[in-house]
Order: C-alpha cells, then sequence, then structure tokens
C-alpha cells in the first residue's frame, strides 16, 4: 500500500494519473470479462473507398485480441514469412502494419496482439510437409520464435486449412497435435499466447483434429462457425444457422458446439466465431415464389459486392447499404429455425448475420459457458458508421422477459439476487428491479461505427445478466422438487396402518 505523507503528494498523483487516462494509456476494452477475437484481414487495404480498411479504422476497446492476418509458410526453408512485405514491414519504405499493430498496446494495454498464419489460399499441403518430421516441426518453431520477438507480437494464430484435408495427409492429424504441443513448450517460458483457428463441419472435425488435446495445449480455440452454406451446395442455405434445419442436420453453430465439448474441449478455451459478412445466390428460377432453404435451387456462382468483390460472398456493410438505398428493392424476412435475416430482390438472394442474429448466437455462447466469441472479421463490419442502428436487436431478449417477468420462481429469486435498483440504475445493469418486480432496460439504439461489434459487447453482457437470473430459478426449482421429494407427508401414519389392515385381509384370504 503506498503512503502519502502529504495532500499535496497525493493531489500530484492524482493529476498524473487523470494525464494519463486523458492521454489514452488506460484505454480499456470490453467490461464483461469474456474474450472477444477480432481478426484483421490486411488486405482489406485494397479494396476500394469507403470499403478500404486500414489498421488506423480499428477501434481497440471493442477487442480483447487482434489478429494480424496473414502470414505464410515459406516452402522451401519452412519458416513463418510476410506474405505482404510492403504492407507488413519497415524496410523498403514500407507500411510497417506489424509495427502499427502491436504500437496499439501501448494507448490500450488491454490488448494482446498475436498473428496468425496459414488461411485459406496457403492451402493445407505445405504445413503437411512441414509437420510430418520432429526436424521439420523444430526449424518451423525456431523460426517463430524469432519472428514473435523481433516483432513483438504477444503469440501466434494456427490457420492451417486444414489437417488431413484438402491435398493435406491422413498422418496430419496427429502432426497437428505433435506440432501445438511443441509450440505450447517454446511459448510456455516466454508467456506467449497459441490459439488455432479450426474448422465447424462435422467432416473436418473428424478427420482434422483430437480436439481433446489440442484443447490441452493451446490458449483458446476459435471454431469458425461459418461458411456451413453456400452456392457450393446448390440451394439456397444460411451461412451460419443457428440450429439445423432438422435434428439430423449437423451442419449448425449448435452442433459445432456440442460436438466439440463433447469430444473434450474445455468450454472457457471455447471461442464462438461470427461471421462479418453474408453469402449470396442468384436463383435458377427467378419465377420462384417462396425461398426454401436447403431446397430452392441455385446457381453455380453468386453476385460480388461493391467493395470485396468476391463472387458469392458480401460484407456486412455492403448488405447494410443495400438496405439503406431507398431505391432499392430488397426485401427483408427472418428464417426463424436458423436465426438468420434474409433478403431477396428477384433471383437475387443474401443470407447474412445482422445485429439480431449475433446476439442470438452471443446468448448461445453465454448460456454454454464458452470463453468468448471471434469475428472474421471486423473489415467487414460497418466500420464507418454509414448504415446507422438496427431496430429489432434484441427482441428475442424481450421475448423471454415476458414470458418469465411473472413466474413465482423469480419473485423468489429476486430475494437472493439482489439486482440493482431500476430507480437508481447504473449504465451497465440491465435487469434491474423495483418493488418486487424484474425490469429489462435494454441498450440504446446509437448511431455510430461498428455495428455488429458494438451489439457483441452489448448482447455479453445482458447475455450473463440474463443467465445469472435463470440459473438461479432452476436452482430454486431443483432444490424445492429434493425438498418435495425428501420431505415425509403428513399422511404418512395413516398410510402405513391402511397397508397394515390390507395386509391381514389378504392373509385372512389365502
Amino acid at each position: 500500500m503506498v503512503e502519502f505523507k502529504s495532500g499535496f503528494s497525493l493531489f500530484v498523483v492524482l493529476v498524473l494519473a487523470m494525464a494519463s487516462v486523458l492521454d489514452g494509456q488506460t484505454l480499456g476494452g470490453p467490461m464483461h470479462g469474456k474474450a472477444v477475437v477480432c481478426y484483421v484481414a490486411t488486405w482489406a487495404v485494397y479494396r476500394p473507398a469507403p470499403g478500404s480498411y486500414s489498421l488506423e479504422d480499428i477501434e481497440p476497446s471493442l477487442c480483447t485480441h487482434l489478429v494480424y492476418s496473414f502470414a505464410g509458410l515459406d516452402e522451401t526453408s519452412g519458416a513463418i514469412k510476410s506474405l505482404d512485405p510492403w504492407q507488413d514491414l519497415e524496410k523498403d519504405y514500407g507500411k510497417a502494419g506489424y509495427k502499427r499493430l502491436v504500437a496499439l498496446k501501448q494507448r490500450y494495454p488491454h490488448l494482446k496482439v498475436t498473428i496468425a498464419i496459414g488461411g485459406w489460399n496457403q492451402g493445407s499441403l505445405r504445413y503437411s510437409l512441414m509437420a510430418e518430421t520432429a526436424e521439420g516441426r523444430a526449424k518451423f518453431i525456431k523460426s517463430v520464435m524469432l519472428f514473435l520477438e523481433t516483432y513483438k507480437f504477444d503469440g501466434l494464430d494456427l490457420d492451417w486449412e486444414y489437417p488431413a484435408r484438402r491435398d493435406g495427409r491422413p498422418q496430419d492429424k496427429a502432426n497437428f497435435v505433435s506440432l501445438v504441443k511443441e509450440l505450447n513448450e517454446a511459448f510456455e517460458p516466454h508467456g506467449y499466447i497459441l490459439t488455432a483457428a479450426l474448422g465447424a463441419g462435422k467432416e473436418t472435425m473428424e478427420a482434422a483434429y483430437e480436439l481433446a488435446k489440442l484443447s490441452r495445449y493451446l490458449t483458446l480455440i476459435h471454431m469458425m462457425c461459418y461458411d456451413y452454406h453456400g452456392t457450393w451446395d446448390g440451394v439456397v442455405g444460411a451461412n451460419a444457422p443457428l440450429r439445423g434445419l432438422d435434428e439430423n442436420d449437423e451442419l449448425s453453430v449448435e452442433f459445432t458446439v456440442k460436438y466439440m465439448l463433447s469430444h473434450g474441449v474445455s468450454p472457457y478455451k471455447l471461442v464462438l466465431g461470427l461471421p462479418m459478412y453474408g453469402r449470396n445466390f442468384i436463383l435458377q428460377d427467378p419465377e420462384t415464389r417462396d425461398v426454401v432453404f436447403g431446397r430452392t435451387p441455385v446457381k453455380s456462382v453468386g453476385f460480388k459486392g461493391p467493395y470485396t468483390r468476391e463472387a458469392g460472398f458480401m460484407g456486412y456493410n455492403e448488405i447494410c447499404m443495400e438496405l439503406t438505398n431507398k431505391t432499392s428493392d430488397w426485401q427483408q424476412y427472418w428464417h426463424e429455425q436458423s436465426s438468420t435475416p434474409y433478403l431477396r430482390d428477384g433471383e437475387r438472394v443474401i443470407c447474412y448475420d445482422n445485429a439480431r442474429s449475433i446476439a442470438a448466437k452471443v446468448k448461445l455462447a453465454v448460456d454454454y459457458g464458452l470463453g468468448g466469441l471471434m469475428v472474421w472479421s471486423i473489415d467487414t463490419d460497418d466500420f464507418k458508421g454509414t448504415c446507422g442502428p438496427e431496430t429489432d436487436v434484441y427482441v428475442d431478449f424481450v421475448e423471454r422477459y415476458n414470458k418469465m417477468v411473472d413466474d413465482p420462481v423469480l419473485v423468489k429469486a429476486l430475494e437472493t439476487l439482489r439486482l440493482p435498483d431500476a430507480n437508481r440504475v447504473t449504465k451497465r445493469s440491465f435487469y434491474t428491479t423495483a418493488n418486487g418486480k424484474l425490469h429489462l432496460r435494454l441498450p440504446e439504439p446509437e448511431f455510430s461505427n461498428y455495428n455488429l461489434m458494438r451489439t457483441i459487447n452489448e448482447a455479453t453482457m445482458l447475455a450473463m445478466e440474463e443467465k445469472r437470473i435463470t440459473d438461479e430459478m432452476e436452482q430454486i426449482i431443483k432444490t424445492n422438487v429434493i425438498d418435495d421429494f425428501d420431505k415425509p407427508t403428513k399422511s404418512a401414519p395413516a398410510l402405513a396402518s391402511s397397508m397394515v389392515v390390507l395386509l391381514c385381509a389378504l392373509v385372512s384370504v389365502f
């Protein structure tokens, strides 16, 4: 404890502390305690304005982790390398991306900044060849240690897509575990973070990962819970359905979560991936009356967005711009089973995630006790703030509140929960009480940038508060059921006497 010998000394310390805050040295991040991992697709800087995304567009207070994407693997040396030296490095008048991202920690000391290696375009074979021998892995790990020390990253994110798949080999499954274990051993003395982005499809999870072992050695596991459906299916489908179309549908966020948890992944290490983009389709028959997920036929290639310019793919910032265009003919719909918004304009259909569907996924992550959320990627959120807030973000929270607000069990729960008084509410409290009744105060819609990222942090706090209440209600119900089961009834002696009389009667008969 610091002892201040004079009021003047205390005044000086307070002034310095305030100056530090004003200078940005103590700027913080999310307050809910969950991880919020933000991937940054650094090639987004090459998109046309206003979709071009630079590192200066990042708002670090919305994230706990920033992941610079991507570095690559040199096929000749087996070492980690920059994939875009002009953007990443300082030499030859480069843009110094590594240095600029890491420097954000000076103003936002809560941040962890890591480098991702791999990605879809790097393929699988080069990683398969590197990981197949102890010598190859050792050479790679040595290069990573030098890389992290040189550029001052906090750790490495492995984005091998995917072991034993896409030209990978069956032995990759075991070799991936060896690579992760040896990286973990090298990282531990230095306090480096080791994470991995894992595919979410059942076939990929079965072929590529020994999940329980990976959970043991990884700091966090980033589940890529998106790209479940697209034009490759030949029919319309949700990019990231919360639930499957029926009980046998294994392509859903909830199935992936349950699968990973049931195969030995620690929930506090599991980070649920959320897409800041959607998948689009062109219908085979423009005259189709109703779009049915999993059934309505589509062409093999979708259409391009103005910024991302990738057929079949559109960032949320591109999609929300379509919605704000008053001259467009897009009609909005909601697919209840998968909790997915979608748009239609004649033959064109977009299945995507908006603030409401993101909030639903956050709720699922909190209910399963997961370690946090991850986004791919922040550069396709509405980072300019041009689209405005959505109005029905928390409609599902309101429906659940309305169902429980008059429940007698809730009244009992409120006695022990000690929620804030609604008449003296703080900004951070969403659930409060007044006169023995529960009140729900929703976040105010704001016209600001990063609509989806802000929803993630608001919904996390909202879902955590809701879960605290429902957990207490469940505990009360459970306790009362046990008490009623164990408690002898007042009529027990009379029942015993009746049994004796009945037994005597039966004996006399026989």
